[in-house]
């Protein structure tokens, strides 16, 4: 299944890409659905299954697999949706023209398919003629899911521990499974071993003799070396890995899981030069475990795309990661929330998005998970915290316990964000910050679809949103075409004119972290703290020399904003020695 777009939207929350698929899949845009939340999806199958007229029966939480159920029949609803929109899309008659015509707007000028589609309808054509070649030309976009390999809960039924099978992360893989997809799965948030030894246990994630892979798998990646870590660690199982999908490891929305200093170019460049080594030494590993347990072996090496996502805002930007790094397509993430067509985010919410400022919007210490995550400030999940906090009451109920990975107040695990959880821990240590700032994100990520739907529920409608820093650039609230417009010809008056190159923004985000890891170790001097600080400057001070060389070398792309570029990476290196000046000085004084 190959778009014709050079765009995606990844994952974002578990409720704003949970029916995105439902939404765009007909235009060839490729989407992901997060499996974290049974609960969101069977609700949304029973909205959708109402609204197409489709039967509908519910699947209780009675049974040891229902999280899997729920999974497996949310998916084939939406593929079954999909499938029948698709169909009535290019079974073309004069009435759906106009639709048509709109999927070939939003495509890339230097798209052969369009060019082709313009010169067929430039002539004269039948609408028979002109749907055989739609089928023959066009597909849908990928029905992708997500999988955060660490929110692995171990389930119960009826108070009996259940084998790890069940547990969260290993029903979500399941469900995808059995469903009749065929499509991607993204793992995320680094290698769980156990469920990554899972995977085997489905034949449709092997390849075959023709290297047809009907469930394919995607690793959500830092950099080259876990790249290479966990693509091997697949293959000796016989799995291949399709795509490595790399992330900026601040410039992104969500959680943000931070690189020793390693810049997102420099990233970038390693994955282009050292690609057919990636391939190579990957497929000799995939083949070997594939012969060795008796299964199919494909007649050619298989393919593996490089993807990008995080921070990038205009077409040259975009354009310049798939020409300079030879990516296959980018992620554009949080811009896609001011999208209705696309993405689901309640009108209050969205209208907070369209005014934030880069105050607004911020890496906060809210996740259960102990993982930095970026939200906006003053959300309405915000201000229900806050206020709970001012009654005496803070914490959260906690119904959905797919974050209750705590086991400090309870066999069964307890979220750092319940109710329970927070009033043992401040009778023990009395009230601080670091207890009551943690936030119940099962419930406020997946509030926008219960306000949107109009669920009927006592649950707090308190909403929770994760977009990136780029979300401060944007402004308006877009259609579809705008969108696609944008991405592939920087309309006007869509981002701020003084939005920072992705890079240098990119850039500035480390440049505080390491501040910020100087001043905590003035503090708190470690063995290990010598080692990390002056990695950590190292890794910067290479990436910022990258920079200068690149920006120095490129022709006729960011020739607008190449001086500032500059300045900014001059600025930069000024920063760098003064901060190496300042480990230089705790190294003397701690030895």
């Amino acid at each position: 299944m190959n778009s014709q777009h050079t765009f995606f939207i990844p994952v974002m929350g578990t409720a704003f890409t949970a029916d995105s698929p439902l939404k765009v899949a007909h235009y060839g845009i490729n989407t992901v659905i997060a499996l974290a939340d049974d609960v969101l999806l069977e609700r949304l199958r029973k909205y959708y299954s109402e609204l197409y007229n489709i039967y509908y029966s519910e699947i209780n939480n009675n049974t040891k697999d229902y999280r899997a159920d729920r999974i497996t029949s949310y998916l084939n609803l939406v593929n079954e949706i999909v499938c029948k929109k698709y169909d009535e899309f290019v079974f073309t008659t004069k009435e759906k023209f106009e639709d048509i015509k709109k999927y070939f707007s939003m495509l890339p000028e230097r798209s052969e398919v369009k060019m082709e589609f313009n010169k067929i309808i430039s002539e004269s054509f039948s609408f028979e003629d002109l749907s055989k070649w739609l089928k023959d030309n066009l597909s849908m976009g990928s029905i992708d899911v997500n999988i955060m390999t660490k929110v692995d809960k171990v389930n119960y039924f009826k108070k009996d521990k259940l084998p790890s099978e069940f547990n969260d992360a290993h029903a979500g893989l399941r469900g995808y499974a059995r469903s009749n997809l065929a499509s991607s799965v993204i793992f995320s948030a680094g290698m769980n071993p156990r469920l990554y030894g899972y995977i085997s246990n489905f034949n449709d994630f092997f390849p075959l003799k023709n290297g047809y892979i009907k469930k394919k798998i995607i690793l959500k990646v830092s950099d080259f070396r876990s790249a290479v870590i966990q693509g091997k660690f697949l293959a000796k199982k016989g799995l291949w890995v399709s795509e490595y999908r790399i992330e900026s490891g601040l410039n992104c929305g969500g959680h943000a899981f931070a690189t020793d200093g390693y810049l997102m170019g420099p990233i970038l460049a390693e994955f282009r030069d050292k690609r057919q080594e990636l391939i190579d030494e990957t497929y000799a590993v995939c083949k070997s475990a594939l012969q060795t347990a008796g299964k199919v072996v494909p007649d050619n090496q298989l393919l593996v795309k490089i993807t990008a996502q995080g921070g990038v805002a205009t077409s040259e930007e975009h354009n310049f990661l798939i020409d300079h790094y030879n990516l296959d397509v980018v992620g554009w993430g949080t811009p896609f929330l001011l999208v209705p067509e696309a993405t689901t985010v309640d009108s209050k919410t969205r209208k907070q998005l369209q005014e934030a400022k880069e105050k607004d919007l911020y890496l906060s210490n809210i996740s259960p998970l102990g993982v930095p995550f970026n939200t906006l400030k003053n959300s309405t999940k915000d201000i229900e915290k806050f206020e709970k906090i001012k009654e005496g009451r803070p914490g959260s109920p906690c119904p959905r316990k797919f974050l209750a990975l705590s086991n400090e107040y309870g066999t069964e695990g307890v979220c750092t964000a319940s109710r329970l959880f927070q009033k043992n821990k401040i009778e023990e240590l009395g009230v601080s910050e670091d207890i009551t700032d943690k936030a119940c994100l099962c419930m406020g990520l997946a509030a926008t679809a219960v306000i949107n739907y109009d669920v009927n529920t006592r649950e707090s409608k308190g909403v929770s949103i994760c977009p990136g820093p780029n979300m401060a650039y944007f402004s308006k609230e877009l259609t579809l075409s705008e969108m696609a417009h944008h991405i592939y010809n920087d309309a006007k008056g869509i981002v701020r004119f003084d939005r920072p190159n992705m890079f240098v923004n990119e850039l500035s985000m480390y440049l505080k972290l390491l501040s910020e890891k100087i001043e905590e170790n003035k503090l708190s001097w470690g063995r290990a703290s010598e080692k990390k600080l002056t990695n950590f400057a190292d890794n910067l001070n290479n990436g910022i020399n990258y920079y200068l060389e690149m920006f120095n070398s490129v022709d006729n792309t960011f020739n607008d904003i190449k001086k500032s570029v500059l300045d900014s990476l001059d600025s930069a290196m000024h920063h760098m020695h003064d901060m190496r000046n300042d480990i230089s000085d705790l190294i003397k004084k701690n030895h």
